[in-house]
Parts: C-alpha cells; sequence; structure tokens
C-alpha cells in the first residue's frame, strides 16, 4: 500500500474540505469537534483543545463501533466531556464519522438538549452534501471545458 494513498483519497479530500467548512463556522470557545474517516485518520476543530481533552484513540474507535452496530447518535462521557457522534455520510459517500466534544458537561445534559444536538449533526451533513455536490459539479465543468477545448479547431 502506497503511504500517500489516504491523503490523496477522494474520501480523504471530501472530509478535509468538509472540515474546512464546518470548523470555520465554530466559535473560538465553543465544542471541539473531530471529523473521522472511516480509516481513523482525523481532523479536530482545535489540534490544542482537543489534545487537551485527553481522549484516547481506543475510545473514539468504540465510538465509532457502536455507530456502526446501529446506536446513533451516540452519547456518552470521556473524563469531563460529553461526547456526541454520529455518522457523517452524503447521498453517495460515506465520509466517517462527526464528533463533538462538549468540555465540563454530562451526558444528561446533552440528552436534555437532544433536539437542537440533532440539528446541528442534521446541518453537518448538509454542509457535507452541498460540499460534495460543489465537488461533483467543479469535476463536471471541467471534464466538459476539456472536451470543449479538445473539439475546438485550432486557430492561427
Amino acid at each position: 500500500m502506497d503511504m500517500y494513498d489516504s491523503l490523496f483519497s477522494p474520501n480523504s479530500i471530501l472530509n478535509e474540505q468538509i472540515a474546512r467548512q464546518i470548523f470555520e463556522i465554530l466559535p473560538e470557545s465553543g465544542p471541539v469537534m473531530v471529523i473521522m474517516d472511516t480509516e481513523g485518520h482525523w481532523w479536530p476543530s482545535d489540534s490544542d483543545a482537543f489534545a487537551a481533552l485527553n481522549i484516547s484513540e481506543p475510545f473514539l474507535r468504540q465510538v465509532c463501533a457502536s455507530i456502526d452496530d446501529g446506536a446513533e447518535p451516540v452519547v456518552t462521557q470521556a473524563g469531563e466531556c460529553s461526547i456526541i457522534a454520529a455518522q457523517l455520510m452524503t447521498d453517495r459517500t460515506n465520509c466517517g464519522y462527526v464528533v463533538i466534544a462538549l468540555p465540563k458537561s454530562t451526558p444528561e445534559s446533552a440528552m436534555t438538549n437532544m433536539d437542537l444536538v440533532e440539528i446541528v449533526l442534521n446541518q453537518m451533513s448538509l454542509i457535507a452534501k452541498l460540499v460534495e455536490k460543489n465537488a461533483l459539479l467543479y469535476e463536471l465543468q471541467t471534464k466538459q471545458y476539456s472536451l470543449y477545448a479538445q473539439s475546438e479547431p485550432a486557430t492561427n
């Protein structure tokens, strides 16, 4: 396996684009979000804040396994932090997972606001769908321009 495959895979590029769009709108002192692909690569909204939460990789894999088993969204606790996680999908692509970490929060408070949490998760899915559609339209437009350029006779 080529060590650069995951960096240039369509899913990895899509996840990175989704992360940029979502993380751009997060408040500075808000929740920490992580987008994880199905291969275990992740993009945190704030690397330092995520590292300070001390959430282990095996814990994240266990949360993702729960999602794969049908429990969605997963609401759990990691230290002094509530964790809410769900699958991140578009109509064409399984992008992986989205994890929202709420520092100094309990799962009970997250469950109390589950309607709001589901709205946020649905908005993230909508952003993912729009980013994917934009990428597909760009690809289609580039192909059309390429075909048009090939069919046009050279003028001198």
